[in-house]
């Protein structure tokens, strides 16, 4: 009943990852399979399905609040996928985990101020700062035999800077699908504590972990004013489009300003569909999670052992958490033009381009792996066809 199943897309439809509009500006053509956009090509669980029908089917969609039985879900989740105690009263919902992430640099922040992102990292955290008139301060992460690692040494250097108070962390972290060990977040817990930095940690992939890896989030140390999680349901059970996000904010000083501004703008003004199915997927979505886990891990298997064997010239970081893979393209020695003629043009899979998460990050691109095996496999024979004729 829970088992994995490829969505086909039967009736008319405005999914971004396939609006030829969209491809075309992206990519240069519009003929390309899509694998840059943060979705999954399954079908969502469905229990879900079924408690969106009842929804529907009531043929009524009055005025309706069942905000405590969403917080006691995800409350309820997170001690029973990670042994936290979250308060359901320390909850902040909204229309999705960005607005969370705008809000509170909105509101935490002054212009001009400095954030610390360790890059390469999801780009709208870069755009949200500059929207906001904020600055960006990057502190890259460094690879070290073939695993991204944190500078600590340059961290620290920057949260110790006077004027930087807020440090925007990404756990598990997207694109490179690394889940920092619970050394790391620890060493960054005490950093802040010892600079009065304060933490908002994006965790909405905490769901999507592979080969057992610990996660250890940051309401761990839910007694420091200087941690503020922001999560959703979203990316872990397929909702982009009818999504939510959530902000834990265990200070009650920093909660209540992010409360009344959330209320002054009516943010927290959720519709029925989207409560109803968040209960769902927290409360019955977990045998359909399992099952996605080992159809990713499998699809990353196959990756890992094709690129050894066929296309060793391209490498690909390990995946511990997300669904998104981080290709390294450096060995080809194609300039940026060269080689995404060669992946969107001729090979015509639509990746992430590695600029997007920096300038430096040009020989990189981001694949998202949330499809069937034979969609993958189907790419990466095109795309060594299209390398060994370009070496002819």
């Amino acid at each position: 009943m829970n088992k994995i199943e490829i969505f086909e897309d039967s009736f008319e439809s405005n999914f971004v990852k396939k609006n030829p509009e969209v491809l075309k500006q992206h990519f240069g053509i519009s003929d390309i399979d899509s694998f840059w956009i943060a979705d999954m090509d399954y079908k969502i669980a469905k229990p879900i399905t079924e408690e969106l029908l009842k929804v529907v089917h009531r043929e009524n969609y009055g005025y309706e609040d069942v905000s405590k039985k969403v917080n006691q879900a995800i409350s309820d989740w997170y001690l029973k996928k990670q042994n936290i105690h979250l308060k359901t009263d320390n909850f902040i919902r909204v229309n999705n985990l960005l607005t969370a992430i705008s809000i509170l640099v909105k509101e935490l922040t002054e212009e001009n101020e400095e954030i610390i992102i360790q890059t390469p990292v999801y780009p709208p955290f870069t755009g949200i700062i500059t929207s906001h008139n904020r600055k960006v301060l990057r502190s890259p992460l460094k690879i070290e035999n073939q695993r991204y690692k944190i500078d600590f040494e340059d961290l620290e250097k920057k949260m110790s800077k006077r004027e930087v108070r807020y440090f925007l962390f990404c756990n598990p972290h997207n694109p490179i699908g690394s889940v920092w060990d619970k050394e790391d977040v620890e060493k960054i817990y005490f950093l802040a504590e010892k600079y009065d930095v304060i933490v908002i940690s994006d965790e909405i992939h905490s769901d999507i972990i592979f080969n057992e890896k610990p996660f250890t989030s940051f309401t761990s140390f839910e007694n420091s004013k200087h941690i503020t999680l922001v999560g959703s349901p979203s990316k872990t059970f397929g909702l982009q489009g009818i999504s939510s996000g959530f902000i834990y904010i265990p200070d009650v000083e920093i909660r209540e300003n992010i409360k009344n501004f959330t209320e002054k703008y009516f943010l927290h003004h959720e519709n029925s569909l989207t409560m109803y199915a968040t209960i769902a997927a927290f409360t019955k979505g977990e045998e359909w999670l399992n099952f996605l886990l080992e159809f990713v891990q499998e699809n990353f298997s196959w990756i890992q052992t094709f690129l050894h064997k066929e296309l060793p010239q391209i490498k690909v970081f390990e995946l511990e958490g997300t669904y998104q893979i981080w290709l390294n393209f450096s060995e080809l020695n194609l300039d940026l033009e060269s080689l995404e003629e060669l992946v969107f043009r001729k090979a015509k899979i639509g990746l992430t381009p590695g600029k997007w998460f920096g300038e430096e990050y040009h020989n990189y691109m981001r694949m998202n792996i949330a499809c069937s095996s034979e969609k993958i496999q189907k790419a990466f024979n095109k795309l060594k066809k299209e390398i060994k004729k370009s070496m002819n």
